[in-house]
């Protein structure tokens, strides 16, 4: 009977410690599945801060691209895509592949759930090999303290303009030559844009109510200026067809100013030195988002001439088709 008994207890110790066992590897695997859910969730997920940063540092890397590449006969080589709705050459030159890469590839390292659109599509084989995949240096924003602000990776869609005004470029009328990137939300509103000037190291960013380049802190809005001399500055390859629009909105005294670069008008106008921006025929979208959030961050407006807002969803036409407004102080929006 005692030798039974003593049989009969080690069962039961030998159930609860496999129970224990049990529990502790239900415990173990629910842990693991929490923490990789956890891991896996913040790879989806990106900071804007440091989004920001990549992308201050990309519209950099693509910049010496296209610097390194001016310095090349014919440019790497000249080729064209076409011709604008305007009758004008649409070019693509070595500098724009490379600029494209080395943003594309550089914000894909660190970024890689990104949905990126861009004027070029180019795959990483046919790209250099001598691209630069930088560490992220928070000291590109200078003294401006942005917060950590975590947003889903699919809620984002980035628009690229590795080389904005390339016709000027391969004339070398590098001033107008700037590199773009933006960030569009899941509304497709331009929140985060940075355009950046290579061939003079003039950089423009802003997140909309989060922060702006020290360049642009002392710029707002005021909806009750005035302008007794308004300026309109227009696209070199059609100036004339819009003076007579700009006159119709700002009054006979308007002055044209004929520029390149979509990127280069929108500062003019950003700087006080244009009244409005105006284009009055087709024109692609990763030439204006980033200086659409830029505009926005300092209570400007972009439109097109019909007063319609731009969707920078990444599942809209690329394309705005009924030209463009973009003000900062609303003379004509407000009035129209």
């Amino acid at each position: 009977m005692n030798l039974g008994g003593a049989i009969k207890v080690n069962k039961c110790a030998v159930i609860t410690l496999i129970g224990v066992v049990l529990f502790i590897i239900y415990v173990f695997s629910a842990t693991s599945l929490t923490i990789a859910s956890i891991k896996k969730s913040s790879k989806n997920e990106v900071n804007i801060r440091k989004l920001i940063i990549g992308m201050i540092l990309a519209a950099k890397s693509g910049g010496n691209q296209v610097i390194k590449i001016s310095n090349e006969p014919d440019f790497g080589g000249v080729k064209t895509k076409g011709k604008t709705q305007e009758g004008v050459n649409d070019y693509i030159t070595l500098a724009d592949v490379n600029s494209h890469c080395q943003i594309a590839y550089s914000l894909w390292h660190i970024f890689p759930k990104l949905n990126l659109i861009s004027e070029e599509d180019v795959q990483k084989k046919n790209c250099p090999t001598d691209l630069d995949f930088f560490d992220l240096d928070p000291s590109v924003l200078g003294s401006v303290q942005l917060p950590d602000i975590h947003v889903p990776a699919q809620d984002l869609t980035l628009w690229i303009d590795p080389l904005d005004a390339t016709k000027e470029f391969t004339e070398k009328l590098f001033k107008y030559v700037s590199v773009m990137i933006c960030v569009a939300d899941k509304k497709g509103e331009a929140v985060v844009g940075v355009v950046y000037f290579p061939f003079s190291q003039k950089l423009y960013w802003s997140w909309r109510g989060h922060g702006v380049s020290e360049n642009l802190a002392n710029i707002k809005a005021d909806l009750d200026d005035n302008v007794q001399n308004p300026i309109a500055i227009v696209s070199l390859s059609h100036a004339g067809k819009v003076k007579d629009l700009a006159k119709s909105m700002l009054g006979e005294k308007t002055s044209i100013i004929g520029a390149a670069g979509s990127g280069y008008k929108i500062v003019q106008v950003l700087e006080g030195n244009a009244t409005i921006y105006l284009h009055n025929t087709r024109i692609k979208k990763w030439d204006l988002c980033a200086g659409n959030a830029l505009i926005n961050s300092v209570g400007g407006r972009m439109v097109t001439l019909k007063r319609d807002k731009i969707s920078y969803s990444a599942d809209t036409d690329h394309v705005v088709e009924d030209g463009l407004l973009v003000e900062i102080n609303n003379h004509v929006i407000n009035k129209t």
